[in-house]
């Protein structure tokens, strides 16, 4: 799957794993499953796949060029979310009851990183929908913005709506 990256102007399909991504920043780095430098994510890059974020450890499939300054994805193919770790959000519930819960539009009402927590509303309602920062990176985001449009699988915990799922707004697109 991998190709060897050599002449500028050409690109490569590259397999590899998120390394870091920093949204603040506007960029991270992903390690090539085959080995050799680094390279750059771009958030550009990453914000055409649909997403503002990407976990740390999250499997990625880029297409990557060679240029002056180095490696650099060009296109986000795929993204697989790091495996393992259970969020620790106050509620259970088994990924394939889950798969029985509707995808919501939702748009986020605010999110601070540093706390882990935020929360976001569904469209045409107002009730506030509860995101853990464990459930971002089991979903393999990182971060969200104010106002940032996403997809929600909502169950009821112990304190009211949360979200057990939050994906970009193109999921929906090719996951409903």
């Amino acid at each position: 799957m991998t190709e060897t990256l050599e002449l500028s102007g050409e690109t490569s399909l590259v397999a590899g794993h998120v390394k870091w991504f920093d949204a603040a920043k506007g960029f991270g780095f992903v390690v090539a499953d085959a080995g050799g430098p680094d390279i750059l994510l771009h958030a550009n890059v990453l914000r055409n796949f649909g997403q503002g974020s990407v976990a740390d450890a999250s499997q990625v499939e880029l297409r990557v060029q060679r240029t002056e300054r180095g490696l650099q994805a060009v296109e986000v193919v795929s993204v697989t979310p790091p495996e393992g770790g259970e969020a620790a959000t106050g509620f259970s519930i088994d990924a394939e009851n889950l798969s029985d819960v509707a995808l919501t539009p939702a748009r986020v009402k605010w999110f601070d990183k540093a706390k882990g927590f935020g929360f976001a509303n569904a469209f045409g309602e107002n009730n506030d929908i509860f995101l853990h920062i464990e459930v971002l990176r089991k979903c393999g985001l990182a971060d969200l913005e104010a106002g940032e449009g996403v997809c929600l699988r909502i169950v009821e915990g112990d304190r009211g709506q949360m979200a057990a799922e939050v994906h970009s707004w193109d999921y929906a697109l090719n996951n409903s």
